[in-house]
């Protein structure tokens, strides 16, 4: 290893560890309150809390930018991918009301996957097309009645910046019911622990919310998609891998 790579490996190096400890020290005792707490609700308000003073505690609180754009009725949240922090990131950022859709395999993580069910997520198994049929079908039902969703369409990342293919779920989602698209860009994640780092670096981390994307001004779920996606390129400033990945 080299002098220089030295030097920028000593903050990853000192940080880390204290923002694991952080994370353990803010995740135990949010997981039991979880537990104990009735109503989802509540159980959110409470996750959220901790996930906010997480991220105060490692001297990374997220800067909101355009705040004002986020609907207050039923609404889905469409985010850009980059770190193992974004699940965290949202749930700190956004209002307690919105239930994440996530991939299948996160329900089997010891304890987050508990936390997960407890605050009402829902779980995608990609792999099983009846099951994404099933999912699919709730997924459209709570749009229709007013539930605001919280999607990483991309499914997964990588550790260069990118905006990987989005899968189309989300949209077919708010195409059927009507439902608004709200475009949203993480900064600083990947930088902060992108894939295949176990330690976090220190960080600035901020979050910038877009228009709101109307359906009834886009002729199909896939205009929806692009729309939604160029939104997100626009701001986000990396490579678009749309077709290639």
């Amino acid at each position: 290893m080299t002098t220089t790579a030295t030097r920028r490996s000593l903050p990853r190096l000192s940080y880390g560890p204290y923002a694991w400890f952080a994370l353990l020290a803010c995740g135990f005792p949010a997981l039991v309150l979880v537990t104990i707490t009735p109503g989802r609700r509540m159980r959110r308000r409470l996750t959220r809390w901790f996930a906010q003073l997480f991220f105060r505690v490692i001297a990374s609180p997220i800067r909101v930018e355009h705040a004002s754009n986020m609907p207050t009725g039923a609404c889905i949240v469409i985010a850009n991918h980059a770190s193992y922090l974004d699940g965290i990131i949202l749930t700190a950022a956004l209002p307690p009301n919105f239930t994440f859709v996530i991939k299948r395999e996160m329900a089997d993580f010891p304890f987050a996957g508990f936390l997960l069910r407890r605050i009402g997520s829902e779980f995608v198994d990609r792999a099983s097309d009846a099951h994404k049929k099933r999912t699919a079908r709730r997924l459209f039902k709570a749009a229709r009645s007013g539930d605001a969703l919280a999607f990483f369409p991309e499914g997964t990342f990588r550790p260069e910046p990118c905006l990987r293919p989005f899968k189309p779920g989300a949209f077919r989602a708010a195409w059927q019911g009507r439902v608004p698209l709200v475009p949203i860009v993480i900064y600083g994640a990947r930088a902060k622990l992108p894939a295949q780092v176990w330690l976090p670096a220190p960080g600035p981390l901020r979050i910038s919310i877009g228009e709101p994307i109307d359906p009834a001004e886009h002729e199909s779920a896939r205009d929806l998609l692009r729309a939604t996606r160029t939104s997100i390129l626009a701001r986000l400033g990396e490579p678009d891998l749309d077709g290639t990945a």
